[in-house]
């Protein structure tokens, strides 16, 4: 019998990639959503504390394991935003494409060299929702932001968020070109996730818990 774990996410296009991820597990990932547990203010200041926010509150609805993934895009010539506030960059309620659309009105004449972005992500498991030794995992994907105004333009139908902007100059194109299957091998939350089924293997978390916001 598979395992149940709860995924803390409503968000149809990273619930796809995580079971995609953790199906050789032998895990069985519920959407919260499924589960008629609703989502909870992600009022941590970081990646790490968001995605615990999201995890107990959905362990303690469900009375299942939970994985949280708290995920954003740092952007070197914005001071590291959208960051946390990926997800809601152009306000409450905004579409992919609503965030997509600011964030390039924001690096508007900001050369291309200078346009140096990751992706980074966190992800938290817990056994319960009182776990005191949650495994915290972490993966980070460097790349650049196009420009809709140079000789590289947003492209690619795949992916979903920021992906169509997300440009990997070592692969000539952008994160949302590549295939399902080979974007989990790279991106950041493909690493995240490589490190929690080793971790989960060991038994012991892959890196220590941290305090702090950093």
């Amino acid at each position: 019998m598979r395992q149940e774990i709860v995924l803390a996410s409503a968000n149809p296009g990273k619930l796809r990639e995580l079971r995609a991820l953790l199906a050789p597990l032998g895990i069985r990932l519920l959407s919260q959503g499924e589960l008629a547990i609703s989502s909870v203010p992600e009022n941590g200041l970081s990646f790490e504390e968001n995605a615990l926010l999201k995890a107990r509150h959905a362990a303690r609805h469900a009375g299942l394991p939970a994985i949280a993934d708290d995920s954003g895009l740092e952007v070197d010539a914005l001071d590291g935003a959208p960051g946390i506030y990926s997800a809601r960059y152009a306000g409450p309620g905004a579409t992919d494409a609503d965030n997509n659309r600011l964030l390039l009105r924001k690096l508007e004449g900001v050369p291309e060299a200078r346009r140096n972005a990751r992706f980074r992500c966190c992800i938290a498991y817990l056994r319960r929702a009182d776990d005191p030794a949650p495994l915290i995992c972490q993966g980070a994907w460097e790349g650049c932001i196009v420009s809709s105004a140079g000789a590289r333009v947003a492209g690619g139908a795949g992916g979903f968020g920021y992906d169509p902007l997300f440009y990997l100059p070592q692969l000539g194109c952008t994160s949302a070109d590549l295939s399902p299957a080979r974007k989990n091998r790279l991106s950041h939350r493909g690493q995240a996730v490589r490190k929690l089924a080793q971790s989960l293997a060991a038994g012991r978390p892959a890196t220590p818990r941290r305090s702090g916001h950093g």
